[in-house]
């Protein structure tokens, strides 16, 4: 698991989808992924993004108001959040 990386996960498809088509008009480069079974969400879908885009993935999110369950990097080897 490649420790720069970091994910979103997502409680609808919508805003998944919605979040894709936003982070790749601002030039972020994401891979949309299955959602880890350790991440509980509503939604099959994540985005996984640079950690260093970390600052510009969270303005566009909440300038846009797309929904997520939260944002994610790897912490001994387990997804944890980035409030935690």
């Amino acid at each position: 698991m490649d420790h720069s990386l970091m994910l979103i996960a997502f409680d609808s498809t919508q805003q998944a989808l919605r979040a894709e088509m936003l982070l790749e008009y601002a030039d972020i480069e994401i891979d949309i992924c299955p959602t880890p079974k350790s991440i509980t969400a509503g939604c099959a879908l994540s985005i996984e993004f640079p950690a260093d885009e970390v600052r510009k993935v969270k303005e566009i999110l909440v300038n846009e108001k797309v929904e997520i369950r939260g944002i994610y990097f790897i912490r001994d080897d387990k997804y944890v959040t980035m409030d935690e």
